[in-house]
């Protein structure tokens, strides 16, 4: 019988999650709303509290859910490239994972990478999600040391206690100038998705994908040096 309970309560989980996400896309995430949510489930509005005990433990929900779907796409990006050493490819595999997934889902993209939540903090949960499609890129950078492949990036003494952080969570002796190099791409690639998915780019580059593309190409010659 708990089964049975186990499997009703993961259904209007899921149920109550998927309207979240439509509130979200058609109102913001600032306006999402518990009582909204319970109606269009047909249920009163307290019951849905034994799912949920405020919006804000919603709005964690619908991150960390949002940060995993996002991590799926780009980890199946990077390994649909058998060839581990073909770098190249594998940036590219998982740049444009990430594009693709920001594009079908502008909502939840904004809510990971958009204007905060008012009167929102996310808690620690959401950590590990979160660094899921940035390990990606981690690995690809100590895969690239391992093989041979360095950098010369300047390191600003402000970034450094970053870098060491971010060496600790790939759990690998990734060095300073690679992981800089890495960093800034990432920023780049995250603020050329916002200029065009917010509207930004209007007027200034009109093809879909175009500028990314060209930040792509940029970091691909960035990260890509010859090998040693």
């Amino acid at each position: 019988m708990s089964g049975v309970r186990e499997r009703a309560r993961a259904a209007t989980t899921s149920e109550i999650l998927r309207l979240a996400r439509e509130q979200m896309a058609a109102e913001g995430a600032e306006a999402l709303s518990l009582r909204a949510i319970a109606r269009d489930l047909g249920m009163v509005s307290s019951g849905i509290y034994r799912y949920y005990a405020s919006r804000d433990e919603l709005l964690t929900a619908l991150i960390v859910d949002s940060y995993n779907r996002l991590g799926d796409a780009v980890e199946h990006a990077d390994a649909s490239v058998r060839k581990r050493t073909e770098f190249a490819a594998r940036w590219r595999a998982s740049t444009t994972a990430i594009r693709e997934w920001a594009m079908a889902h502008p909502s939840e993209w904004s809510l990971l990478f958009g204007t905060p939540v008012p009167g929102y903090a996310a808690p620690e949960d959401t950590i590990g999600p979160a660094t899921r499609y940035t390990l990606v890129l981690l690995r690809l950078l100590a895969d690239m040391v391992a093989a041979g492949t360095h950098h010369s990036t300047t390191v600003p003494r402000t970034l450094r206690a970053d870098l060491a952080r971010l060496r600790a969570l790939a759990d690998a002796d990734i060095p300073d100038a690679t992981l800089a190099a890495g960093l800034t791409g990432w920023g780049a690639l995250i603020g050329t998705i916002n200029l065009e998915l917010f509207g930004h780019l209007h007027n200034v580059v009109d093809t879909p994908g175009a500028l990314y593309d060209a930040v792509v190409d940029q970091y691909a010659r960035i990260l890509l040096p010859a090998r040693t």
